[in-house]
């Protein structure tokens, strides 16, 4: 009888082993996800005491040319690991963001120097500008600026949008740009009149300064730049002169060319910029090519051609000097598995069925070590491992738009959570941490937590468009900070 118990035991012992495993895996799941509830309580708390009011410090950088970086108090006791990822925020919609009905689209700058008459108040209308409101305010405004005009021609910047609207017009008092220098600004208002600014470089100049390099220097040494810029403006200068490149001269950078540049070097307030750049003939004195800094409050800042055309969308998916595409938005494999070899003599095993998973944002391949820059200014929220990841780097940028930097090897040493970073600075490093099957940048944007392709044709972002409000920022920056154009 007992021995009957005995062999009824063991032969039981397989099924009483799975049901051990089974209790034991069900704890195990227990237990971490109590873990994670405590973690997930922890980086609430935490987000909840980085709302408070944070005064803003300046870093004291070993590089005295590094200013890309600003600290907020008591962000050093902030964890690199306290920040929850929302799974809501992986999701992303069909439907592109197209923002047709705010940015102009269609917006384009007329620029010129116009000959001096004797009825110098009908300027507007000489240039094709038809709206007789308009003409009649500009006439009635500006007689006490042509009295103090100066030279043989008038330098205008006239903006327009959708089928000729009237966006903006800059005049400056004559091609000389001295102490005397007067800016006037003319842009519709909301309530249906005109609104004037008007612009003294006596005011403007105690805080720019003008710097010349040679364009083979800019394109191809930096070092040299270096020397007389700080570090995240040379990245973002020899991004904005690649893009700005005239095609049809590009042998430019074997002749004696310069780039010409009005750059604020910035305080403790403000950051370094570079609010103008032109590629210039030093003997002729021809522009090639030009692009100018918008500054705007609610969303980040951007570069416009002297055309109104924007070069923001190459900033924002330019997070390496050295790149190359290795994966964009599309399916990829979830698993690698492969057919189990069949046993001789057995049926061969079907092939499992292959899964597929989404792969949002753009894969950049590039060699372990090769730094990674912050494409737009912002501050760090997220900064530590998170798992597919890797060491993953986020920051946050004004109007709702977060960037994903990720798979890092490592990060820039004196970045912390809670940081404002300037664009250009060098935030980290490639790897291959996380779910990563060779050195890469996985890097993504997310408007309102929704991830957007930045390569898709239909993406308009207010980001990448003039809109309304700005027209006038940018014809007053031509005439104010670029070389004079003569008649």
């Amino acid at each position: 009888m007992d021995n009957w118990i005995v062999k009824k035991i063991v032969s039981r012992l397989p099924y009483l082993l799975k049901v051990a495993t089974q209790i034991l895996g069900l704890s195990l799941i227990v237990c971490i996800s109590c873990a994670q509830a405590q973690q997930v309580n922890q980086n609430n708390k935490t987000s909840k005491s980085s709302k408070t009011p944070q005064v803003k410090q300046k870093v004291v950088i070993s590089n005295n040319k590094q200013s890309g970086i600003r600290l907020q108090e008591n962000s050093l006791n902030q964890s690199s690991k306290g920040m929850s990822l929302n799974p809501e925020q992986f999701k992303r919609t069909e439907d592109e963001y197209s923002n047709d009905a705010g940015p102009n689209l269609d917006y384009r700058v007329q620029r010129g120097c116009i000959r001096r008459s004797l009825n110098e108040g009908n300027l507007p209308s000489n240039l094709g500008l038809s709206d007789s409101n308009f003409n009649d305010f500009f006439k009635s405004q500006t007689k006490g600026f042509f009295e103090r005009m100066r030279g043989d021609c008038i330098p205008y910047a006239l903006a327009l949008g959708n089928r000729n609207r009237f966006q903006s017009l800059s005049i400056m008092n004559g091609p000389l740009q001295d102490a005397k220098t007067e800016i006037w600004t003319f842009t519709p208002s909301a309530v249906g009149s005109f609104l004037i600014q008007q612009d003294y470089l006596k005011d403007e100049s105690k805080r720019f300064t003008e710097i010349q390099l040679p364009l083979s220097d800019v394109l191809y040494d930096p070092k040299k730049v270096g020397d007389k810029l700080p570090v995240e403006l040379v990245w973002e200068l020899n991004s904005v002169i690649k893009q700005i490149y005239p095609e049809e001269n590009n042998a430019l950078e074997n002749t004696n060319s310069l780039v010409r540049l009005i750059v604020d070097f910035g305080d403790k307030e403000r950051w370094a910029q570079i609010w103008a750049a032109e590629i210039i003939d030093p003997a002729s004195g021809e522009i090639f090519s030009s692009a100018f800094w918008v500054d705007r409050s609610d969303i980040p800042g951007g570069f416009y051609t002297a055309d109104g055309e924007s070069i923001e969308r190459t900033f924002w998916t330019n997070p390496l000097s050295y790149r190359r595409i290795s994966r964009g938005v599309g399916s990829v494999r979830a698993s690698s598995k492969k057919p189990v070899p069949a046993k001789s003599g057995a049926a061969p095993t079907p092939a499992p069925k292959q899964r597929y998973r989404t792969h949002m944002g753009i894969d950049y391949s590039a060699p372990t070590g090769t730094p990674v820059f912050s494409v737009a200014t912002g501050k760090v929220v997220h900064l530590g491992y998170s798992g597919a990841f890797g060491n993953l780097i986020i920051l946050e940028h004004p109007g709702n738009y977060r960037t994903y930097y990720a798979h890092l090897s490592n990060y820039n040493v004196e970045l912390k959570v809670g940081n404002e970073v300037r664009r250009g600075l060098e935030i980290g490093y490639v790897g291959s941490t996380g779910r990563s099957t060779g050195p890469h940048l996985h890097f993504e944007l997310r408007k309102d937590g929704v991830y957007v392709d930045p390569y898709a044709q239909k993406t308009q972002l207010d980001l990448w468009n003039m809109r309304d409000s700005d027209s006038g920022l940018l014809t007053r920056e031509i005439l104010l900070l670029g070389t004079p154009i003569k008649n």
